[in-house]
């Protein structure tokens, strides 16, 4: 940061001045919002549906590095990694909560930065900001997001309603968020070793971007409505496609063959993994934090899965004493492990 730039302490505005100096951009576009930020609690009267409430956290030095995401872009993906579970519900958001936890050394333009990503984000996917918190951390930074949606009963798309011969199919495309983050990692390390070294990012630009500013796929969700398709069951792609394909075939109390050869994988991170020496479809299925929605749909609606934009078929459930298999490109059939990624640490 510029050491001439103007640095407020946060204790000057005090935690109701700075709740309202931050959110004081932030109107309210759903008619479901009845009373948004300034009380002691919102109040929402949603339409006619089901009310779909989920929620996250981010940890500075678990979710994220402020050595190379900034701020904007965490307020930013903080929203979208919350909206990708309302969407995975099959369900559309509509307002968030915010809480933060900061330590003294951010000050109110830090705040004011992380704010404006969240902010962007609203308008982005039309949510209303109607709550939150704002309090002081002993260390470092910790975002909570609450995001509410609205879903109609019978379209609600859970993780345990997969059906034996259903198609698995996936938006998008894999791996590139985790290759994004190897590149901003090994940027990383080189900056601390030679402080005057400038980072290369090259064409890197969707790889990186992937990883700092991901989308929720609200679009899917509209295209799901207006081809009146329901998925049989859906999760998102938080934790590594093989892991999350493992969630909804437990849930569904079966199994799955997903083939190699239909696994969406962008050319830009092909050729970054090889430049890792990594394999491809190892990333594509471990790598994690895509935020995509894998899906299971019944056979009757394959022509219309076919006729969506940006959907893949990656393979169809099985019984479950078949087990949960890849089908290499070889021809060979492996059984598929589910790596994932841990936030918890060991010992």
């Amino acid at each position: 940061m510029d050491k001439n730039t103007k640095r407020t302490d946060v204790n000057e505005l005090g935690e109701f001045g700075l709740i309202e100096h931050l959110t004081k951009d932030f109107p309210l576009v759903q008619s479901s919002t009845i009373k948004g930020v300034g009380d002691d609690a919102a109040i929402i009267n949603p339409e006619e549906g089901q009310v779909v409430v989920s929620t996250d956290s981010l940890v500075e030095g678990i979710h994220f590095d402020l050595m190379y995401m900034p701020l904007k872009h965490l307020g930013y993906k903080a929203v979208v990694v919350n909206l990708s579970d309302i969407c995975a519900m099959n369900a559309v958001p509509k307002q968030i909560l915010v809480s933060v936890a900061l330590s003294n050394r951010f000050s109110v333009e830090a705040m004011e930065a992380l704010y404006e990503g969240i902010r962007l984000a609203c308008k982005h996917y039309k949510v209303d900001l109607i709550g939150g918190d704002t309090t002081s951390s002993p260390k470092g930074l910790y975002i909570n997001v609450t995001a509410i949606g609205l879903g109609q009963p019978g379209k609600i798309a859970y993780r345990s309603g997969a059906q034996e011969g259903d198609i698995l199919c996936v938006t998008g495309d894999l791996g590139a968020a985790y290759l994004g983050l190897q590149i901003l990692e090994r940027e990383k390390q080189i900056y601390l070793s030679s402080p005057g070294v400038q980072p290369d990012l090259g064409n890197k630009k969707y790889l990186i971007e992937r990883q700092l500013k991901p989308e929720a796929r609200l679009d899917i969700i509209e295209h799901f409505e207006k081809a009146n398709l329901i998925p049989t069951s859906m999760i998102d792609v938080s934790d590594g496609l093989a892991s999350e394909i493992f969630h909804i075939c437990k849930e569904s109390d079966l199994g799955a063959l997903v083939e190699e050869e239909g696994v969406p994988i962008n050319m830009d991170a092909q050729m970054q993994a090889l430049e890792f020496k990594l394999d491809p479809i190892t990333c594509a299925l471990s790598g994690g934090e895509d935020y995509e929605l894998l899906f299971t749909v019944d056979p009757k609606d394959m022509a219309v899965v076919r006729l969506l934009p940006d959907v893949s078929i990656i393979g169809e459930m099985l019984p479950k004493d078949m087990g949960v298999k890849l089908y290499t490109k070889g021809g060979n059939t492996h059984p598929l492990k589910a790596q994932g990624w841990q936030h918890f640490e060991e010992g």
